[in-house]
């Protein structure tokens, strides 16, 4: 079985749950089919949160999702023993493979230069002859192909950040943002939250009662470029008593308005899709002071183009000690998760904690999971209450932490 059939399998057991010949069926295979390039130049949750709930200790050892793979890069600066990585789109996981090879091989400047900057031309060159020569068959293949006719690196010489699903959803969101006459070179001038939230009720606001808006946030396939699959459309539209609107309008409110422009990295990629030209916010791993802690521990990321409970499946018993679900498990049959929390449960050390997110409010865990392993575990409700409060990336209903009980 080739890589791509291997994919294109496991995403199939993960995010169809209807025959091929439904609607909702074919939306799940439209979702799949994106779900195999690139989706997310970077993560959308934020780990400096994560990393407050999980309370990591030195040579603790993490497993996680990849995604844009920042916040395993991030989690190098609390010095674990081992961070697992898995997902399931093989952009993702050749993405994390080139930060690691990339913190490995190249001083502050030029891993800043290609992961903070990622649109400057030589970058190409510090690839060619600091990164290519180290990097693995399968993702020196990633990065050397050429489905548009240049070579796949070539995005960090153009704007890295302008690509993947992500990236291209919110260059979509910037065009209706223009036709509805917003600038938005002034909300990353302000220097209070007062003058973020006026500027959000005077020239965000409005965009949401725009006839075009709210013809596309009622189709569902509007929103898989925010890496959101049918079944969790549902979750959303619940939030918001069958407006999925009404709850896009919140979560862009807060990620707008909650916390400073100066400290709040996930802002400057909704409205520039880059960072703040000073280099200041940015993720935890590529800030100065952390490099050296990030190089120095790079090697302890691993990274498996597979599912979570595969991945888990393959581990020693008691040798984890966090887990990072990100919002996967809204995708996930009752069987899916009682299975995945069984291999969680299995390999949990006796002080283990999960951090999960959800696109609706509610936990979806109770009812659903095999009560006699979720009952191992405890819901921590005031560290999932701040988490959620401090995600600066502001686009979920809910974050979830439970502990493993003594």
């Amino acid at each position: 079985m080739n890589t791509l059939t291997s994919t294109r399998d496991q995403l199939g057991d993960a995010v169809h749950q209807n025959t091929a010949l439904s609607r909702e069926g074919a939306l799940e295979r439209g979702f799949s089919a994106m779900f195999q390039g690139l989706v997310y130049a970077q993560i959308w949750e934020d780990p400096v949160a994560d990393m407050d709930a999980l309370a990591l200790q030195k040579d603790d050892a993490v497993f996680c999702i990849s995604s844009g793979g920042c916040n395993a890069m991030s989690y190098l600066t609390t010095q674990p023993r081992a961070v697992t990585v898995v997902d399931l789109s093989p952009a993702h996981v050749a993405l994390l493979r080139l930060k690691v090879t990339a913190a490995q091989r190249l001083e502050h400047k030029a891993f800043f230069d290609f992961f903070g900057r990622a649109n400057l031309a030589r970058n190409l060159k510090v690839y060619d002859a600091q990164l290519a020569p180290h990097l693995d068959d399968s993702t020196l293949q990633y990065w050397e192909g050429r489905p548009r006719g240049h070579r796949r690196i070539a995005m960090f010489e153009r704007g890295f950040y302008r690509h993947g699903a992500l990236g291209r959803f919110i260059g979509a969101v910037h065009m209706v943002s223009r036709l509805g006459g917003v600038n938005y070179k002034p909300f990353l001038a302000c220097t209070t939250l007062e003058q973020q939230q006026a500027f959000y009720r005077r020239e965000v606001e409005p965009l949401f009662d725009m006839a075009l808006v709210r013809f596309l946030s009622r189709r569902r396939a509007s929103l898989f470029g925010l890496g959101i699959p049918p079944a969790q459309y549902e979750k959303l539209a619940a939030d918001g008593e069958g407006e999925v609107l009404r709850v896009l309008k919140e979560r862009v409110r807060k990620l707008m308005c909650d916390f400073p422009i100066s400290e709040n990295y996930f802002a400057w990629q909704a409205t520039t899709r880059g960072y703040a030209p000073d280099g200041a916010p940015v993720p935890p791993y590529l800030e100065a002071a952390n490099f050296d802690t990030v190089k120095a521990h790079a090697g302890a990321i691993t990274v498996h183009n597979r599912s979570m409970t595969d991945q888990l499946a393959r581990m020693e018993a008691d040798s984890q000690n966090g887990y990072v679900l990100l919002d996967a498990q809204d995708w996930m049959t009752d069987a899916q998760l009682t299975a995945l929390w069984s291999e969680i449960t299995r390999t949990a050390s006796h002080r283990a904690t999960v951090v999960f997110r959800t696109g609706g409010a509610e936990d979806i865990l109770p009812g659903r999971v095999d009560p006699t392993i979720l009952d191992q575990w405890s819901y921590d409700a005031q560290a999932s209450h701040k988490a959620f409060v401090n995600d600066r990336s502001a686009i979920y209903g809910a974050v979830h932490v439970y502990r493993r009980r003594a």
